[in-house]
């Protein structure tokens, strides 16, 4: 009885210890795809060489932390997640950055997302997108930051046709359309108000080459 007891305890052991080495140890559960998605300008190619995981390494001691560090240094990407896809996928899901602005650096320009993080350097302005000058272009300057939140609330008439946005302070922001026109926008709060209004001044005030939307409740047009 006793021996009938060892050997099953010693069976046991076995089987718990083959299975522990298949999947901490043996790259038969190894990681044989990475699977990428959300990417659109980022080649897959350049996130899984980031992800610095080897062929066949077992899937279950992948530090999912740490990958997901390594993959953000591609600073085109705001965010990344990674999961486990049993028997042998490792998952990444990204988010891009999405260019807003382009602020001038050193004879050339660098593209900037809504918080003001460089996505990349340019040689000259990306067609759609508006130049930026405000006297401090780092991430965080109140100025910088308030120009930002401005240029994601223009209307849809105005987004293609923005130049340039200036802004000397945060409550000072002025836009200048490709067409030769200038809105003085003001600071970023009442947003909603100013684009619903500036729509429709762009749309019912053509001859107009001024427009003062800085307090939507006393509008100047000149």
């Amino acid at each position: 009885m006793k021996a009938r007891t060892a050997f099953l305890v010693l069976l046991t052991a076995g089987v718990v210890g083959t299975a522990a080495w298949l999947v901490f140890f043996s790259p038969v559960l190894g990681v044989r795809s990475i699977e990428i998605v959300g990417n659109i300008t980022v080649p897959s190619e350049r996130i899984k060489q980031q992800a610095g995981v080897a062929d066949l390494h077992p899937l279950a001691t992948v530090n999912l932390a740490d990958v997901e560090t390594r993959v953000l240094g591609i600073r085109q990407l705001a965010t990344a997640k990674v999961d486990r896809l049993w028997p042998g996928t490792l998952k990444i899901a990204v988010v891009e950055r999405e260019p807003v602005a382009a602020i001038a650096a050193g004879g050339k320009v660098a593209v900037i997302d809504k918080q003001g993080v460089v996505i990349e350097v340019k040689n000259s302005v990306p067609p759609l997108l508006p130049l930026l000058k405000v006297d401090n272009p780092a991430k965080g300057d109140p100025v910088m930051m308030a120009a930002l939140q401005v240029v994601q609330a223009v209307p849809d008439v105005v987004a293609g046709k923005l130049r340039q946005v200036r802004a000397g302070t945060a409550e000072g922001v002025t836009l200048e359309l490709s067409d030769g026109r200038t809105v003085i926008w003001g600071g970023p709060d009442r947003s909603e108000e100013k684009s619903r209004l500036l729509a429709s001044l762009l749309k019912h005030e053509k001859a107009v080459t001024l427009y003062d939307v800085s307090s939507p409740d006393v509008v100047t047009l000149k």
